[in-house]
């Protein structure tokens, strides 16, 4: 089946249903990032740290699955010339909006964050990546683009998801462990449980291994800088166990 189809149809779907990454930043953050009291986040609580930021003033800075107007917009009211390209119209007209109604720097476009063709190399500053890649069957193209889009000394920062977290049944006490590594929703799910997602019209999921998710940036010419775990913040269960998610600071070398 076609997951990109698939998947933005559900993510257009979210918006309508005001899943919690769908939910536009307030007028408020707005107003306090031009004051310069700000946070955004790529995985669900822990705020990116400042020190990972250069200064935003004229920065163009590429927002990869970022629809919802969640950062762009503070990262637009922070000066930066932003652009968020996102596979789901309705993801992008949150930031549409936000856009026109506070005047703020932001273009977005819509389509497949493993082809970024519509961009020409070294176009931007900085890529920064929300989790997402969770909907995604292949990295390394996702990498590739990154690189190629990113200007000499470029910042790429992304969410990640541990891979362990698709490994485990959840719905049983203690959890097992019962999925393989690589985990995708299509092959690894009883065919039962994946008609239940598609007629759902719940997103298909693929659990990367640490390989594709780290050594893949590497791999596609990206230097590593810094790295944080974070929690779901009490959604989940699984914050009992470990930290279900990381973030990773790379840039694009000489």
């Amino acid at each position: 089946m076609n997951v990109t189809e698939h998947n933005k149809n559900v993510w257009d779907r979210y918006v309508e249903n005001n899943v919690r990454w769908t939910i536009p930043v307030t007028k408020i953050d707005i107003e306090n990032a031009k004051n310069g009291i700000w946070n955004i986040v790529l995985t669900p609580t822990k705020p990116v740290p400042y020190s990972w930021f250069p200064n935003l003033k004229g920065l163009k800075i590429l927002g990869l699955a970022c629809g919802g107007g969640q950062q762009g917009p503070i990262l637009a009211a922070l000066g930066a010339d932003v652009t968020i390209f996102d596979n789901s119209e309705n993801q992008l007209n949150q930031d549409r909006t936000l856009s026109d109604e506070f005047n703020l720097n932001i273009k977005t476009v819509q389509g497949d964050m493993k082809d970024l063709s519509v961009f020409a190399d070294m176009s931007f500053d900085v890529v920064f990546n929300p989790c997402s890649v969770v909907f995604v069957d292949n990295l390394k193209p996702v990498w590739k683009e990154c690189f190629r889009v990113l200007k000499t000394n470029g910042i790429l920062m992304t969410g990640l998801i541990n891979p362990i977290s698709f490994q485990l049944d959840q719905n049983v006490n203690p959890f097992q462990l019962i999925y393989t590594q690589p985990y995708s929703d299509l092959t690894s799910l009883p065919k039962e449980k994946l008609a239940d997602i598609i007629k759902n019209k719940e997103a298909l999921e693929f659990g990367h291994s640490l390989t594709a998710q780290i050594g893949e940036q590497l791999s596609a010419g990206f230097l590593m800088t810094d790295f944080y775990e974070d929690y779901w913040g009490g959604e989940s269960a699984i914050d009992k166990y470990f930290p279900a998610f990381f973030a990773t600071r790379a840039i694009k070398g000489q």
